[in-house]
């Protein structure tokens, strides 16, 4: 490889990376416009459920034929990528193989290995298709799925085995040329070998050029795969790993107790109380908008793989309600995704408007009070949708990332109970009985024994 050659690779490579960063920049500063939640407790106990769950895939495994062929995808994805950092030595280095003069017959085992690996990935990735496209799993046709998702789904399932038929072609060519004594040979290739037939009849020329432009295609394939990811669901190969670490270890559905609401109703009825020290009233109650949401609850709408288990197994969509836990996290990202464009837009207008702006990049609070569409979560998940929840975290726990779409949903209820008084009338109704006879049926205190009469 010449020197010009190692320029461009560079250039490639530097300029894919940067553009990569600035994206997951962006989405970082998205997950931390969320209220604060302190998740560092238990460590410990943290890690075990990361490597029992996102490393170990334990939920994913729950529906075998999806996860046997998911987690071949992801061993492979995994442990090819030690062939990819060879190709980013190689790259850089003007060399050939790199690894191979340091490992000696280890390499041919791994590079075996990684061929039969990838084969897997390329059969795996055509049972998916065959499941979206030809038996038609139920949860890959709901209505939240068409258009876009669907685009988005079938784009990974094809590059990745395009860019996994390259990296056979490539390895293919290179047999041929050390067949011919035209390159030192290194590896095993018990998948490309059966490739070789179909390059005998080209002149060593047509045979460099092609295992030139397959090397050069999977590179340039990885480096636009690794900035298409962060705009798709499959962003879930960077974010299940933390989104599993920060999982809550309380109980699924306990509630928070939220103690501004005492003190609120404290400080209320006793005109004489002081607030607690450093105490500063809410700003509101439940969720309105991204904002209110918790940094962990935005992170999960990141993690959501769209795979639908979640609405498979809830029962208030099974009975044929509008409710999907999968549309609500990805009604959330969208939403999410918006609130973060148009802070970025309005940041850049003040900027234009030469107007100060201090220490923006790092003031959520002030991005987010600038920034204002006349829209709100709630625009995108409808007041059905919330209340068809029977919050049985039958979600929750079917998600292979342990995503909890019931935290949202509750966090929406309380904004439309506490702030806008628009619980349905049945809630209303024991509200009100709550308040003037202090239980839920719609008589006196002082009746309420009389079903023991007689």
């Amino acid at each position: 490889m010449g020197i010009l050659s190692q320029v461009i690779f560079a250039l490639i490579l530097g300029v894919g990376s940067w553009i990569f960063a600035g994206r997951v920049k962006f989405i970082r500063r998205n997950i931390f416009l969320g209220k604060k939640q302190d998740l560092s407790d238990n460590p410990a106990a943290r890690w075990k459920q990361m490597a029992w769950v996102a490393m170990g895939q334990s939920k994913m495994v729950r529906r075998p034929i999806a996860g046997f062929f998911h987690i071949l995808i992801y061993v492979g994805f995994v442990l090819i990528n030690i062939e990819v950092l060879e190709i980013l030595i190689d790259g850089l280095l003007g060399t050939h193989r790199f690894f191979a003069h340091y490992l000696g017959s280890i390499y041919d085992v791994a590079i075996g290995f990684f061929e039969i690996l990838a084969l897997g990935v390329l059969v795996a990735c055509v049972v998916f298709l065959g499941r979206r496209f030809v038996t038609k799993v139920p949860r890959l046709q709901m209505p939240e799925l068409k258009g876009w998702p669907v685009k988005d789904a079938t784009i990974i399932l094809v590059v990745e085995i395009v860019l996994m038929g390259a990296l056979l072609k490539m390895n293919a060519a290179e047999q041929v040329l050390v067949s011919r004594g035209l390159m030192e040979g290194h590896g095993s290739f018990p998948v490309s070998q059966y490739l070789v037939g179909f390059l005998d009849g080209f002149s060593d020329g047509s045979v460099h050029m092609i295992e030139r432009l397959c090397w050069w295609f999977h590179f340039v394939g990885i480096v636009v795969f690794l900035n298409y990811v962060p705009y798709s669901k499959h962003w879930h190969i960077i974010m299940s790993f933390p989104n599993v670490y920060y999982t809550p270890l309380k109980p699924k559905g306990e509630f928070e107790n939220l103690g501004y609401v005492t003190t609120e109703v404290k400080l209320m009825m006793d005109p004489a109380a002081q607030p607690p020290e450093g105490y500063e009233p809410p700003a509101g109650f439940g969720a309105k908008d991204v904002q209110d949401l918790t940094w962990k609850n935005l992170m999960d709408a990141y993690t959501c793989t769209e795979c639908g288990r979640c609405s498979s197994v809830c029962p208030a969509n099974q009975t044929g309600k509008l409710l999907s836990p999968r549309k609500v996290m990805m009604d959330t990202r969208d939403r999410l995704e918006e609130v973060g464009r148009g802070i970025d837009a309005a940041k850049k207008l003040a900027q234009q408007n030469t107007e100060a702006v201090t220490n923006v990049a790092d003031n959520n609070a002030a991005e987010v009070a600038r920034f204002d569409d006349g829209k709100d979560l709630h625009s995108y998940i409808s007041t059905e949708e919330l209340w068809a929840c029977t919050t049985c975290n039958a979600c929750a726990e079917a998600c292979p990332v342990n995503i909890n779409p019931v935290d949202i949903i509750v966090q929406m209820r309380q904004y439309q109970v506490m702030e806008k008084s628009a619980a349905p009338s049945e809630l209303n109704n024991m509200f009100t009985n709550l308040e003037n006879n202090g239980a839920p049926w719609q008589f006196n205190q002082m009746d309420k024994g009389n079903w023991a009469q007689g």
